[in-house]
Parts: C-alpha cells; structure tokens; sequence
C-alpha cells in the first residue's frame, strides 16, 4: 500500500476529513435548522463541498420545510430521486424566477428574480393548471409573488412557480410528445436549466388556469421543462371595490411586513362555488 493509499483509508469511508466528513456537516447543518445562506455559502468554497450540499444536505432542506410535500413527490420514498435534484427543488422553494417577455407574453422590460421568504404550494391549485385530459398528474403550484411593473395599479404582474411528481410518467408529458410539440429554442429552465415547453403554443392552457390565477384567458404564460419544473406568469386582474371591501376572518388572512393584505389564490378565483385547497407552506426561518 503507498502512502497515499494508506491516508485515504485513515480518512475513513468518506475519503474526507474534517468539515468536509457528510456526518459532521450534516450534524451541523441540523443544528442550524438548515439555514439557506449558511449552505449557499458552504457550496461556494471548493467543488468537494458543493458535491455533498447537492447532493445529500438539499434533500434534507426540502424535507425540513416542506415534509408532506415532499413525501407526496417522492411516493414516500424519501430517498428517491427528484427531477433535476434536489439542489433545484430547493431552490424552486425559495427563489422567484422574475420574467422576461416571449413571443406569447408581451412585457416592457424583465422582472429580475429574488429570495421569498415564505411561499405556499397546492396541489389543488395544481390541478387548475391541467388540461382535462391529464387530470390524473399530481402537480404542486406555488402561490403567486406579485410585482408592480409600471406606473399604473392595474399594472400587476403575478409570477408562479410548481413542480410534477414523476413527470417523466405524466400524461401532460406523453401529450406533448404526442402533439410533437417542440421544445423552445431560446427558452431555459431557471431552476435546472433543461429545455422547455411553453404550454401556450402547445395549446394545453384550461381556462381555469386564468380563473384561479385572478387572471383573463390569454393573458399568462407558463412552461415546463422537461424535469417536470413548471413557472410562468400573468397579468392579474385589478380588484373591484367589492371585492376590496370582502371581509374575511383575520386567521384566514396573509399580509406583508408593511401591512398590506396578500390576496391569497382562493381570493382570485372567480367561481361560483367554493374551491378548498391542500398545501404546505415553505417557510426560511
């Protein structure tokens, strides 16, 4: 054995010694409720750390914060694997994606990306952004982060963000390849990167999608890539004066740090009937 040899198997199964061991960092990642800047950081000092963030400490952010989603994604086998990883998962959590204006969706200028800090995902809100035909794929949506983009109130733009379980199954997916959609030329996934559908040119927008949104038919846009990441956006709808006076519990209402109230996605919807909704919201401590 050379000596090289006889330091690698001093070093234990990890080949690593130090804070590079996966146990000592996981440990103390656990300590820190998985805190996200502390594991950002923590990837960006050399390829070796950021090889054991992707893969094995992401994974255990996702579980922490959103466990039943999670569990749902993966069929209860947590330590399966998720489209793209779970670095993207991760980070489709917590970042909105901004907007840029393609050849479907019409905007003055791109709407840079940024942190949330918290963010509510429905599989029931899932479900308005399937055509009839694919009722029966599982989608989780995000709820929407909404930016002011011009001078106007009605200048509203609403940003969305979802993911599939087991997409590479899906029926959106087989009808896709079955209407040989083509994948879009100059359009990338920014969660993975991998090439995407837009869902406009494949004419598999429902119009419930625009309803719950708060949104009017043909006035949103949303792609899915071919890991199963779906983000879009829309022009909301201005709320009349009825439905700003609508008072609701207070326990049922979200607001912002500066006290304006969040309309939440039951809010939008413009049905006749009730809509419940099931899903878990990711908060960052």
């Amino acid at each position: 054995m050379s000596a090289r040899q006889r330091v690698r198997a001093s070093q234990g199964d990890s080949g690593e010694l130090g804070i590079h061991n996966e146990r000592v960092l996981f440990l103390v990642f656990e300590s820190m409720k998985w805190d996200i800047h502390a594991l950002c950081s923590t990837a960006s000092v050399n390829r070796k750390l950021r090889a054991v963030v992707n893969r094995l400490l992401w994974r255990s952010v996702c579980l922490y914060r959103a466990p039943r989603m999670i569990a749902t994604l993966t069929n209860g086998s947590l330590n399966g694997r998720i489209g793209g990883g779970w670095h993207t998962l991760a980070k489709l959590m917590f970042f909105c994606c901004g907007c840029k204006p393609t050849r479907h969706f019409r905007l003055s200028q791109p709407t840079a990306g940024h942190r949330v800090k918290a963010s509510r995902f429905s599989k029931t809100s899932g479900q308005s952004f399937l055509s009839k035909s694919c009722k029966g794929d599982l989608l989780y949506v995000s709820d929407m982060c909404e930016h002011q983009t011009g001078d106007k109130e009605e200048d509203q733009l609403g940003i969305y963000r979802g993911v599939f379980r087991g997409f590479h199954r899906s029926r959106t997916r087989a009808c896709l390849i079955e209407r040989r959609v083509k994948l879009e030329e100059s359009v990338m996934c920014p969660y993975c990167a991998a090439p995407v559908w837009s869902m406009t040119a494949a004419r598999l927008v429902p119009k419930s999608a625009a309803r719950r949104l708060g949104s009017h038919d043909g006035s949103l846009e949303y792609f899915v890539c071919v890991n199963g990441h779906l983000y879009g956006s829309c022009w909301l709808v201005p709320l009349s004066s009825d439905e700003d006076g609508y008072e609701e519990e207070e326990e049922d209402v979200e607001c912002f740090e500066d006290g304006r109230r969040r309309i939440s996605y039951d809010d939008r919807t413009m049905t006749s009937g009730s809509f419940g909704s099931t899903g878990e919201e990711v908060v960052e401590d």
